[in-house]
C-alpha cells in the first residue's frame, strides 16, 4: 500500500470511530506523543506508551468528540515514515509523522497541531 492508500485509509478508519479498527493499524507498544494529551488530562505529560494507555485514551477522546471527523489534506512519504496533514477537531489543522515497524505496524507517531 502506498502512502495515499495508507492515508485515506487511517483517515476513513477514523471516521468511523470504531476504536478496535483504529487500533489494528498501531503496534502493541505504540508510542504516542501529542500537545492533545496534556489538554485532555490536566498533566504535563504529553506522551503515553502500550496499546492499552493508547486505547484509553482514544476511547475518552472519541466519547468527548462524538462528531470527530477528519479531512486528509496531503500525505507524504519518507523512510519507514508517512506524514499525513489532515483538518481535525476544533477547527485545527494536524500534522501526525508515524514511523512504522517490520510488520507494517504504527510504533511511533507525533502530532502537531496549529
Amino acid at each position: 500500500m502506498n502512502h495515499q492508500e495508507f492515508a485515506q485509509t487511517w483517515i476513513n478508519v477514523w471516521n468511523s470511530h470504531n476504536l478496535e479498527a483504529i487500533l489494528t493499524h498501531y503496534s502493541d507498544d505504540i508510542e504516542i506523543t501529542t500537545p492533545m494529551i496534556a489538554i485532555a488530562t490536566g498533566g504535563k505529560e504529553s506522551s503515553l506508551k502500550g496499546k492499552e494507555a493508547v486505547r484509553e485514551y482514544w476511547r475518552r477522546a472519541l466519547d468527548k468528540f462524538p462528531d470527530l471527523h477528519f479531512d486528509l489534506i496531503h500525505s507524504t512519504a519518507g523512510v519507514g515514515s508517512v506524514a499525513l496533514f489532515y483538518k481535525s477537531i476544533m477547527d485545527k489543522h494536524a500534522v501526525e509523522v508515524m514511523f512504522f515497524n517490520e510488520d507494517g505496524k504504527i510504533s511511533k507517531m507525533y502530532a502537531h497541531y496549529d
